[in-house]
């Protein structure tokens, strides 16, 4: 799940704050680097386990309906086409999902009433109300398509959860973005015909990852201040305090990319980082750091 587009975010972030703070203490970056990727991974399985318990909201709800004192029939024999969803239900069953919520130190009963709100908002919907009233029976591909488009509306893009995320976990607002485009590709995955065997994500994509990650944060502290320097040569007019202190890290950490790892092809490399630059520096961080990185390319190359 974990990728290095995602791996390279995570290096820039903490070189951000090592060098910001002067502190060029390796093994303590590389420990930061390993419990923020873990944490995105535990992100990914708390959104799927969300899923579930606005499943579990919604039983809960009928049950007590049933025990009022004067039920309507409406409250006696509801609608359970949203509860019997199959895909939520083989969800739910997932024996991996399961055993994962043991590590987790979080549960969304500590957030009910995020979770009451969601559900709440679900149920308004002309989404929700088309589902269940449609006149065929629907399909798993029906039921797996109501919760793909349930988290695109509902889940992406939503206040209440990323102020509790941002409560929860310094790196889980900045991390969503990206796991959520993971739970979309595991809810597209699922096969009915696996059942509770159903595979997750793997919490990395490639196992040389790991590795990845930490020579890249290793290169990149160790080396920061020979990669200022041939950074500034590229400058010219540019003086370091002109720089945005964060194209100094992304370029930073570019170079350590360019330098560490010769078999990832050089376009590959600058591409990313010219993406992270769109996202976390100034509008005109893009096109300034993909000129000084390839000026710097370029110059590394002649010297062989």
């Amino acid at each position: 799940m974990i990728t290095r587009t995602l791996i390279r975010q995570k290096v820039v972030q903490i070189l951000y704050a090592y060098l910001l703070r002067e502190n060029t203490n390796v093994e303590a970056a590389e420990k930061e680097l390993t419990f923020s990727l873990g944490k995105a991974y535990d992100l990914y399985l708390y959104l799927l386990l969300l899923m579930v318990e606005v499943k579990h909201f919604a039983e809960d709800r009928m049950a007590l309906r049933r025990l009022r004192l004067k039920p309507t029939e409406e409250d006696l024999n509801p609608n359970l086409r949203f509860v019997n969803n199959r895909f939520i239900c083989q969800l739910e069953q997932n024996n991996e999902l399961a055993e994962r919520k043991k590590e987790l130190k979080r549960s969304w009963k500590d957030a009910d009433d995020v979770v009451k709100k969601l559900f709440e908002s679900i149920e308004r919907s002309n989404l929700y109300c088309d589902y269940m009233n449609a006149p065929a029976e629907p399909t798993y591909e029906d039921d797996r398509t109501l919760w793909r488009r349930i988290y695109k509306q509902f889940i992406m893009d939503n206040d209440a959860l990323d102020s509790l995320f941002e409560d929860q976990s310094l790196y889980w607002n900045d991390d969503k973005t990206v796991v959520d485009t993971f739970v979309l590709k595991t809810i597209k995955q699922f096969d009915p015909s696996m059942g509770a065997e159903q595979p997750l994500l793997p919490q990395y994509h490639d196992k040389e990852d790991p590795e990845f990650a930490q020579a890249l944060l290793r290169r990149a502290l160790t080396q920061a201040d020979a990669y200022r320097q041939l950074i500034d040569e590229q400058s010219r007019n540019w003086t370091g305090e002109r720089i945005a202190f964060m194209d100094t890290v992304i370029m930073v950490t570019a170079l350590a990319e360019i330098t560490s790892f010769p078999s990832i092809p050089l376009n590959v490399t600058l591409n990313e980082y010219v993406e992270i630059a769109k996202y976390y520096s100034t509008p005109s961080s893009a096109s300034f750091i993909n000129g000084i990185l390839d000026a710097a390319a370029k110059k590394l190359k002649a010297k062989g």
